[in-house]
């Protein structure tokens, strides 16, 4: 889809320096959503459609492109990123409106449709580096799609800092060991357990010095749900190893009977009574939030040769690196309002 002049419409998300918003291509109608942030914040939104721009997948949110824009009022200038706009919202939106829970029909479908979108990527040379029911998009065909690519890494790239959402990483990231393909395979085992139980992968942990710790040296894994069944628990199984050299591909889980006879779209029929429940502090969200990558960060932080440097970059220690992310928090919106912006 090409996008010519366009008018912004109803914002829809909000990040710590991206705004999101629907917005209509005026001269066909068609509507996309934007994401924008001031051109000198921009450095991630202009990653992300490098990474974007070279990807093409029904399992991968697709990008049709960028401008920038200016307001003349105020002198600033806006990077505006226009996106497939997904008006299902999110996987972790979609868990919560099912009572905290998916039925397994519609888990193996999900997860068969972001392990569709983990073989491309990794076969394409890319590590999403993030993935999480809220990085995740259901399109109106109910296509579960991977999107938010701000902290994805081409293999083999030297750049520095961590990457991702703590509490969905393997110990190998948390270690800062590695941050490959591996590990986007452990996240995705915790985003099966998201939902299945409308949690993160470590419920019982409240501390996140030692919800790290436990992630990065124990010989723990994350809690298979008891009510999944044996395919459910078995797939878990190949994605939560702890040796990332044993842990099975994206490409190898696509034959596991868990997803290799679902669908790649479908969404649950009923609702079930389990509810999360939202974290009550600053450090619970700091858990489950994106540990961003900072325009300035690789270079602000010390080297991390040693596991208690890791550490130190994770909980932030003496020179703290635990921002907001960009993951977006649904806002109040006046459905009547709706501003224009022509590019």
């Amino acid at each position: 889809m090409r996008i010519g002049r366009w008018s912004r419409g109803p914002l829809i998300g909000r990040g710590s320096s991206s705004d999101v918003s629907v917005a209509t291509d005026l001269s066909s109608g068609n509507v996309f959503a934007v994401k924008s942030a001031e051109l000198s914040r921009s450095a991630s939104l202009q990653h992300e459609q490098r990474i974007l721009a070279s990807l093409d997948s029904p399992y991968v949110v697709t990008c049709f492109g960028f401008d920038v824009s200016s307001d003349w009022a105020s002198g600033s200038r806006s990077y505006n990123l226009l996106l497939e706009y997904a008006a299902r919202g999110s996987l972790a939106d979609d868990v919560a409106k099912r009572g905290g829970r998916l039925e397994e029909a519609a888990i193996r479908s999900n997860a068969g449709s972001v392990l569709r979108g983990l073989a491309y990527l990794h076969s394409s040379g890319v590590v999403h580096c993030d993935v999480k029911g809220r990085n995740v998009l259901i399109g109106s065909d109910g296509t579960a799609k991977l999107a938010d690519l701000g902290c994805a890494r081409r293999i083999g790239e030297e750049r520095g800092g961590i990457r991702g959402t703590p509490m969905f990483m393997a110990p190998e990231v948390v270690r800062g060991e590695e941050q490959g393909p591996p590990g986007d395979v452990w996240a995705l085992g915790c985003t099966v357990i998201e939902m299945a139980t409308g949690r993160g992968p470590w419920p019982d942990v409240s501390d996140l010095a030692a919800a790290l710790h436990r992630i990065a040296f124990s010989p723990e894994v994350p809690e298979p749900p008891g009510w999944l069944s044996r395919e459910g628990k078995d797939f878990l199984s190949k994605c939560l190893v702890r040796d990332p050299r044993e842990r099975w591909t994206a490409e190898q889980l696509l034959q596991h009977e868990f997803v290799s006879s679902s669908s790649p779209s479908g969404m649950p029929k009923s609702d079930v009574e389990r509810r999360w429940v939202s974290p009550k502090s600053i450090l619970d969200q700091a858990m489950w939030e994106t540990l961003p990558e900072g325009e300035d960060e690789a270079d602000e932080r010390p080297s991390a040769g040693d596991p208690s440097t890791r550490m130190e970059q994770l909980i932030g220690g003496h020179n703290p690196c635990w921002r907001w992310g960009d993951d977006w928090v649904t806002i109040r919106s006046n459905g009547d309002q709706f501003s224009e912006e022509f590019t």
